[in-house]
């Protein structure tokens, strides 16, 4: 009886860890493979200027005339991300005989999601690191060349909410000479964007990138 037992556990055993294999193996059917060449940011008060780090800046003063009066005003910008893609096959044949990718093999990508974590391992959202969000993202790799895509990689909000509201420098209203009466700290973190789409035969396919960015109150351009 105890041995009837034990082969029972071991089957059902077997059997999950099949199943669990299967699944993973579903996400990966597409022959196509997704490579991304350039992951890269630029802060929102300089959206034309991308670089493969970035500095966010989570309050930046923005000169405007008021009244025929020129004054700063806070502005909270959001940053963005920008991505190139191309195609490579999972059998790519031998030299003689190259596989070559036909249009079944393009693939269109239709969300992404970026996640925060700190280079200290402190990473409890909305205490540490900012929340991780998911967004639309429509863009169609071919088979053949590349595509270049530009995305939201730090929003709004996520600099309205602790952690990065904290971060704002709070100077003193003093006509003379302005002086901070709160110390500037700096949120180092690496942001994992992770985009999801499908080929065109149905099929899944998955591909993800890291950026550098750090988080403070930096000084404004001019």
């Amino acid at each position: 009886m105890r041995l009837t037992n034990t082969l029972l556990v071991v089957a059902t055993l077997v059997a999950s860890i099949g199943a669990s294999a299967c699944g993973r193996t579903d996400l990966g059917r597409s022959p196509s493979q997704i490579v991304i060449d350039v992951l890269q940011a630029a802060a929102g008060a300089k959206p034309g200027e991308f670089s493969n780090t970035l500095d966010s800046d989570v309050m930046t003063m923005v000169k405007k005339t008021v009244s025929g009066v020129q004054v700063e005003v806070p502005t909270i910008f959001n940053d963005l991300g920008r991505a190139k893609f191309h195609i490579q096959l999972r059998d790519a044949g031998t030299t003689a005989a190259p596989t070559t990718p036909t249009g079944v093999n393009s693939v269109t990508f239709t969300r992404y999601r970026v996640e925060y974590r700190r280079t200290d391992g402190r990473n409890i959202q909305g205490v540490d690191v900012p929340y991780s969000f998911d967004s639309a993202f429509t863009l169609t790799v071919p088979a053949s060349g590349d595509a270049t895509g530009t995305f939201e990689l730090v929003r709004h909000t996520a600099k309205e909410e602790a952690p990065l509201s904290s971060l704002v420098s709070k100077v003193a209203a003093t006509s003379n000479s302005p002086q901070l009466i709160a110390p500037q700290v700096i949120i180092s973190t690496i942001a994992s964007v992770t985009f999801y789409g499908k080929d065109l035969a149905g099929n899944d396919v998955v591909a993800a990138g890291t950026i550098g960015i750090a988080f403070g109150d930096f000084g404004d351009p001019q």
